[in-house]
């Protein structure tokens, strides 16, 4: 992205970057809360997602978008794996939608949980890096139980 980001003006038009929609990683996240930020049901959600991975999506959909490296406010980690940020221009300057199919943010996220799962970086993972089901840890006390 060439231009300097500012604050945001409702002079600005919607072919300003500063108008153009943010989506972070944990929007589209099954392993966050909707405390955490995900804004979609967990059931149609991706599992860790990463921007590299929107931004391979969205490109060749033919949206103008933008990668910027930031954290989203709300994840405890400050690790480099959990930076990046899209945004997404999805509108023309006179408010109408670049493309019919892409004209609110929820269709942008929904069309990234549709095809992210479909990349091959997704589907030719080797045994070892995939999704592992959470061992449930056996909580034993060990107290004196009943002695008064």
């Amino acid at each position: 992205m060439a231009s300097m980001v500012t604050s945001w003006s409702p002079d600005k038009k919607h072919t300003d970057v500063e108008r153009w929609i943010c989506i972070y990683p944990a929007y589209i996240n099954c392993k966050k809360t909707l405390a955490e930020g995900r804004r979609l049901p967990k059931s149609i959600c991706v599992e860790n997602p990463t921007y590299q991975e929107m931004r391979d999506v969205l490109l060749p959909s033919g949206l103008h978008i933008g990668v910027e490296n930031k954290l989203y406010p709300r994840e405890r980690s400050k690790e480099i794996l959990y930076r990046g940020r899209l945004r997404v221009e999805i509108k023309n300057d006179d408010g109408t939608p670049i493309k019919p199919e892409f004209s609110t943010r929820e269709d942008v996220m929904k069309y990234l949980v549709d095809t992210i799962p479909k990349l091959k970086t997704r589907q030719n993972r080797p045994a070892e890096q995939q999704p592992q089901p959470a061992l449930q840890a056996v909580n034993k006390s060990k107290g004196k139980k009943g002695r008064r």
